[in-house]
């Protein structure tokens, strides 16, 4: 395609077709100052409402370096899902990507967490974790989860207890999290510099993790093992940096959305007292059709938490744990008379699908009962918290169990109100002050 070039402030038209509206900012940085302000937890940011009442739900901008579009209309991030083989680059190309879930699904897919997740999750990690809490004044609960999702996750991948070694995966991917949406200058002292140092860390632990279990004889159970065996076959495709990769991915994105998740949803709770009391009635049912003392929740039960999934989908959707969902287009593409040059990115704007008046009744109230009646276990149109068939986020069904048996143990046993100036929180990937502060004390036998 000829080389245009394009006014950083007035519309022009590519080439071949017309560009979407927008502007591309300033030189180097874009609109990336403007994007990163003022935003919060449960709202559209200003920098997507202005553009929206000037544009429309297409626009061109230039965040971190990068040009995009921005999409946010649910028709048209519905059909660019569903040709994103043809026009879009994602992660990995599709065969690889089918080749990958397969590796993975054993690890966190519904078979396994019902055949051996499920009880992990709920006495080695959660109960513990939570029962450790009321033995605390304060406690932040962003840290906290962190703490607990970490122990577990990275246990199962790769065998790794952050309290036993000292590469600490934690503080790394935290400095990795903050950095993520910072102004691309590697200039130390920066939060961008601060992340790709994080970065750096974390693949060199993994890869010394990896130098170390292949110099091991013995047979470990966990995730890495399997990668390891799969590299060892002769017709496999599978390299030690694309293997190195897959855990890097499964650590980060099981980690981070886990804690944001779940640092949400005590929010919620804390400020909807007839939610609480509605989960309590429901896990409390659970406790009584048991019929003898059983101590862990089993798979039907955990099937049967029918408010419980009304909850967390609820806050998926309110919580904006996915804000964005970003592809990048490989050839030219035309959308709505627009044309959308290759080596562009696209982001569809999950905030503003979730938020829309027109789909859910006063959104920005936390309400999950107008989950009642609806399918709660796929993606839609309008629902993109776990992103859309068929590129589902492969930790869904993990994400899901964590948040309703930390509920289960939450509401039965124990009581929790707003540490002062508790009720303030911030997105962890932003460079602000981020947590949740809460008192919790157990409720009296």
């Amino acid at each position: 395609m000829k080389r245009v070039r394009v006014s950083q402030f007035i519309t022009q038209s590519a080439a071949n077709g017309k560009l979407p509206p927008g502007s591309m900012g300033f030189p180097f940085v874009g609109e990336t100052i403007e994007f990163i302000l003022n935003r919060e937890a449960i709202r559209v940011p200003p920098f997507v409402q202005k553009r929206l009442a000037r544009y429309g739900p297409i626009f061109r901008t230039n965040l971190f370096g990068q040009k995009m579009v921005v999409i946010a209309d649910s028709e048209i991030a519905y059909r660019l899902f569903h040709q994103e083989e043809e026009h879009y680059k994602i992660t990995t190309p599709g065969a690889l990507f089918k080749y990958m879930k397969n590796l993975v699904l054993p690890l966190i897919g519904s078979e396994n967490l019902k055949r051996t997740l499920l009880r992990e999750i709920n006495e080695s990690t959660t109960r513990r974790h939570v029962q450790s809490w009321a033995s605390h004044d304060v406690v932040d609960v962003t840290e906290a989860t962190s703490t607990m999702i970490l122990e577990y996750i990275a246990k199962r991948v790769i065998s790794y207890d952050e309290s036993k070694d000292a590469r600490n995966l934690k503080e790394n991917y935290n400095a990795f999290v903050r950095g993520i949406v910072s102004i691309p200058l590697n200039i130390p002292g920066t939060g961008y510099h601060a992340c790709l140092q994080a970065r750096d860390n974390i693949r060199k632990a993994i890869k010394d993790i990896f130098e170390e279990r292949k110099a091991s004889k013995m047979k470990h159970g966990d995730f890495l093992y399997c990668l390891l065996e799969e590299m060892r076959k002769e017709d496999n495709i599978m390299s030690e940096a694309l293997a190195r990769d897959i855990i890097f991915g499964i650590l980060f994105g099981t980690y981070e959305t886990s804690r944001l998740a779940m640092t949400m949803l005590v929010k919620f709770l804390s400020q909807h007292p007839e939610v609480v009391a509605e989960l309590k009635k429901e896990h409390e049912a659970i406790i009584e059709s048991r019929g003898f003392e059983k101590s862990e929740i089993t798979w039907d039960e955990y099937k049967s938490m029918t408010f419980t999934h009304m909850v967390i989908n609820e806050t998926i959707r309110l919580g904006n744990i996915l804000p964005g969902i970003f592809r990048k287009v490989v050839k030219d593409v035309q959308i709505k008379g627009y044309t959308i040059p290759a080596g562009w990115m696209v982001m569809i704007n999950t905030t503003v699908l979730h938020l829309d008046p027109d789909k859910y009744d006063d959104p920005l109230t936390f309400n999950p009962w107008r989950w009642g009646g609806k399918e709660m276990t796929k993606s839609s149109k309008t629902f993109m918290g776990f992103g859309l068939n068929p590129r589902l986020c492969l930790g869904a069904d993990l994400a899901k169990l964590q948040m309703a048996i930390f509920l289960h143990y939450l509401v039965l046993n124990y009581r929790w109100e707003f540490a002062k100036g508790g009720d303030i929180i911030r997105r962890p990937w932003l460079e602000f002050p981020n947590g949740l502060h809460i008192k919790i004390s157990k409720y009296l036998e």
